[in-house]
Formats: structure tokens, sequence, C-alpha cells
């Protein structure tokens, strides 16, 4: 398969994924692109890219690895299209939940290839989307650090609700884990990150 071409933009030094509209493809483009069809392969990647994007910039930028996104998005779509004949849409079922599930473990697995960062001061301002700490919202900048600072686990649940709204079922057969489980990460990292911001904002007060 020749590489995949992604029509991104770059604002402000920064990846920015296009708009594309909502809901998923249908039946037959999906059959097509399962046959190899060039014309339905494109319109898989045009419809579903922009939230690869949001997944994996939301995992990685915090991280300072803005230079994997692209490569992470590029190897999901590969293995969508390696596998896409095992997708089946039944029952509640979601091409964009499949397919978001390929990228959440990419990043995961990426994310754990690393030395983890305990300490939200350890976080370099270059980890940061966007460009240093001093040119950013406190609170935008202080929730990327609190974010970045989770376990990949954690982390990809948090962002799977929270950015992309999954339900906890989908997100507990994303990541093959039980529903139980679920809550139990998303709580923890919910109550780290309000334990990380608000000692964030305390710093933020002192002289």
């Amino acid at each position: 398969m020749q590489p995949l071409v992604f029509a991104t933009t770059f604002v402000n030094g920064a990846l920015a994924p296009p708009t594309t509209r909502a809901g998923e493809i249908d039946d037959v483009t999906r059959t097509r692109a399962i046959r190899g069809d060039g014309r339905a392969c494109r319109a898989l990647v045009e419809r579903y890219q922009h939230r690869v994007f949001a997944l994996v910039g939301r995992m990685l930028r915090p991280h300072g690895l803005d230079t994997l996104i692209e490569d992470v998005a590029q190897e999901t779509f590969l293995r969508v299209f390696t596998h896409l004949g095992r997708f089946r849409p039944d029952g509640r079922a979601r091409l964009s939940t499949w397919i978001l599930t390929i990228a959440t473990r990419l990043c995961i697995d990426r994310l754990r290839k690393r030395r983890p960062q305990t300490s939200l001061d350890a976080l370099p301002a270059s980890a940061l989307a966007g460009g240093p700490r001093a040119d950013r919202a406190p609170i935008g900048a202080g929730l990327e650090r609190a974010i970045a600072s989770l376990p990949p686990d954690w982390q990809a649940v948090f962002v799977l609700r929270v950015g992309h709204e999954l339900d906890y079922a989908e997100i507990a057969d994303a990541l093959e884990i039980p529903v139980g489980t679920v809550r139990s990460r998303l709580s923890r990292a919910r109550a780290r990150l309000r334990t990380a911001l608000q000692a964030d904002m305390r710093r933020g007060d002192q002289p």
C-alpha cells in the first residue's frame, strides 16, 4: 500500500487536522475499502483522520512527542486497512470506535516505552502544545501537565471518555478491560487531575 497522505496543515507550528463531517462511512464504502478501492480508502481516511489526529495529539503532545503524531496516525490507518475485514458492524459497534481503539493502543505502546514522568515539575515547557507556558492560559497549561502525569492506561480512559465521549462499555471494549475498571481508572484520573490542578494554582498564587 502506498503511504497515506493526510490533508493536514500547520497552525502556529502545531499539527492541525482538517475538519470532517460527523458520522460513519456507509457499508458500501467500507466494503469497497476492504477490497482496496482507492477512492473508498481515501474517503475512509478523510472521514476519520480528524478524530485520529485529535486523540493521538491529546495523548502524545503533552509528553512532548509532537513529532510522533503523524507517524502514529499513519500507522493507525495502515492497521485499519490491514484488518478492516475483521470489523463487524453489528449491534452498537461503530467503525470510529474501532479505529480509535487502534490509535489508543498505539499511543499507549509509545508512552510505555518512555520513562514515566512522576512529577509535574519534571515536564519541560516544550512539552506543552503551542509554546512556553508563559504564552498560554494557566489552567490550560496546568491541565495538559496534569494529563501528561497520568499513567498511560488512566490517560487513555480519560481521553476516550472526556475528549471523544465514548461510553463506559465502548471504552471497556476498546481497552479490553471490565467496565468497573474503566470507572475506577476514570475516577482516579479525575482525582489526580483535581489535586494536580489545585497544586498548580497554589504555585501560581505564590509571589
